[in-house]
């Protein structure tokens, strides 16, 4: 019988076995990934390891969606490794710090809403890129440490054990949910390779993991000015690109498990989780897809899970580095080739030709900055400035006006489609100044008025008719429109019948 415990979410039902053996699964799918993520900051890899439990038991516990795992990532390490080699750790958890303010004052400030603006494929993009990055960053265990590629009898080795640990994840959820499948996969090639004595590379000789507790560390730099404006630029992309990959893999697991999380909650959480990042000697990070993915895979929905896989990874790196080094990176490797198989929107295939070509492109771009540049604020950003563009581009053409002249002389344009800065051209091309009658109404009740460059359009096109002794009447604003004119009041002269 299924034990049940409530932890935090009192509405919430928590498996309690299901929550720990996740946790135990996900700490150590934790250990090579933030060694290689501290790698590739410059830094030394208990600096990674060390953000990988500030901020996973910290967001764990106050953060917005819970069974989302957070901890120290590749976004961040390629953000930070220019301030790393230039000035050192200690300006790093500095940076990592006031990143943390920047978060947690959007999370207050209600920020995360606007993660609502990110269009689908934006989404589809920044997911499908994400899981190509993770598939090709497991490649580098099929190569030599001079960066060749495997070949006989070593080639041979790892990719059957890659395989075989690919078929326990996925076959064993078909045999049974007791056990989590990527746990049990790790374990049954852990022993047939102590078993068979097989050499092969394991975590320990990626780096050592071996440490203490996270020692408490105000950043020894000064506090200057030139200081500020030094670390400012590189701790606002590192909060930029936080908070952009948290929201978006919480939007994601919402979808996965048909629940709603917290944006503004996990922002003020990542927030804090980095402060303390920076205080406890880590390089800071964010959500992490991967992980994240494998928990929920593994049935975790709540809390419990961060918090075991956070207190399980610094077991590890305090008590358990000797056993965590000999596990077979095979097994990593293969359970981190089902996480990008898994977080790959294959549905993405099927829609290309149901989709507008401009959403297939905007998808297409947000994959390649993604992919190309491992950047992928830059990637969402300019995925929604296209998405942006195409949809003003839209409506810009979507303007028309129904031309009548009524008993008593009077033309009437009836306006369809909103007027902004992006129609104003075509907004103006329907009206024949010179060949008018003396009055003329343009009636808005299908359209409204947008923008300032809206307003100003329409303050012109009176002057036009006001040049050649004619007069305008601007009729059926809706409230909205309305507001903008007579806020512009001063500045304008448009006549507004009631």
């Amino acid at each position: 019988m299924k034990q049940y415990l409530k932890l935090f979410d009192f509405s919430q039902k928590v498996n309690y076995k299901t929550e720990v053996l996740s946790g135990l699964t996900v700490a150590i799918a934790l250990v090579p990934e933030a060694v290689a993520f501290a790698f590739i900051a410059g830094l030394s890899p208990l600096v990674g390891l060390y953000a990988a439990f500030v901020m996973g038991l910290v967001t764990s516990i106050f953060g917005g969606r819970p069974g989302m795992i957070s901890g120290a990532t590749g976004a961040v390490a390629v953000v930070i490794v220019t301030l790393a080699n230039s000035h050192g750790v200690e300006y790093i958890f500095a940076t990592v710090v006031l990143a943390g303010i920047i978060q947690a004052l959007a999370g207050t400030l209600r920020l995360g809403t606007l993660m609502r603006l990110v269009p689908l494929p934006v989404v589809y993009g920044f997911v499908n890129g994400l899981a190509i990055i993770i598939f090709m960053s497991q490649l580098d265990q099929f190569k030599d440490p001079s960066g060749n590629w495997l070949t006989g009898n070593a080639l041979y080795i790892i990719l059957g054990l890659v395989v075989l640990t690919m078929l326990i994840i996925w076959g064993l959820p078909k045999i049974t949910k007791a056990f989590p499948a990527s746990l049990a996969a790790i374990l049954v090639v852990f022993g047939i390779v102590v078993a068979f004595g097989i050499d092969t590379k394991t975590v320990g000789d990626i780096a050592s993991i071996k440490g203490g507790f996270p020692p408490f560390h105000i950043p020894e730099i000064p506090f200057t000015l030139e200081t500020l404006m030094l670390i400012f630029p590189y701790a606002a992309i590192v909060a930029g690109v936080g908070l952009i990959e948290s929201l978006l893999t919480l939007e994601l697991i919402d979808e996965i498990t048909e629940t709603r999380g917290r944006t503004n909650k996990e922002a003020v959480a990542q927030g804090v989780a980095n402060i303390a990042s920076g205080l406890f000697s880590g390089m800071g990070g964010c959500a992490m897809l991967g992980q994240s993915l494998i928990n929920i895979s593994n049935g975790a929905r709540a809390r419990l899970s961060g918090i075991v896989a956070s207190v399980a990874l610094l077991i590890f790196i305090m008590f358990g580095a000797p056993l965590i080094e000999k596990l077979p990176m095979a097994a990593l490797t293969g359970l981190m080739i089902m996480v990008a198989i898994g977080t790959f929107e294959w549905v993405s295939f099927k829609v290309l030709d149901k989709y507008p070509k401009s959403d297939i492109i905007v998808m297409v771009i947000v994959i390649l900055v993604t992919v190309f540049l491992h950047n992928l604020a830059l990637a969402v950003l300019i995925g929604v400035i296209i998405s942006a563009l195409v949809y003003a581009w839209g409506n810009a053409k979507r303007i028309r006006a129904r031309k009548r002249i009524d008993e008593k002389g009077i033309k009437h344009y009836e306006i369809y489609g909103p007027l902004f800065f992006g129609s104003i051209k075509m907004f103006n091309e329907k009206f024949d100044v010179l060949n008018d009658p003396k009055e003329v109404i343009i009636d808005f009740r299908e359209s409204r008025i947008v923008d300032m460059s809206a307003i100003e359009a329409v303050n012109k096109l009176t002057e036009r008719y006001h040049k050649v002794d004619k007069k305008v009447y601007i009729t059926n604003l809706s409230s909205a429109s309305h507001k903008l004119l007579i806020k512009a009041d001063k500045m304008i002269n448009v006549n507004v019948l009631e």
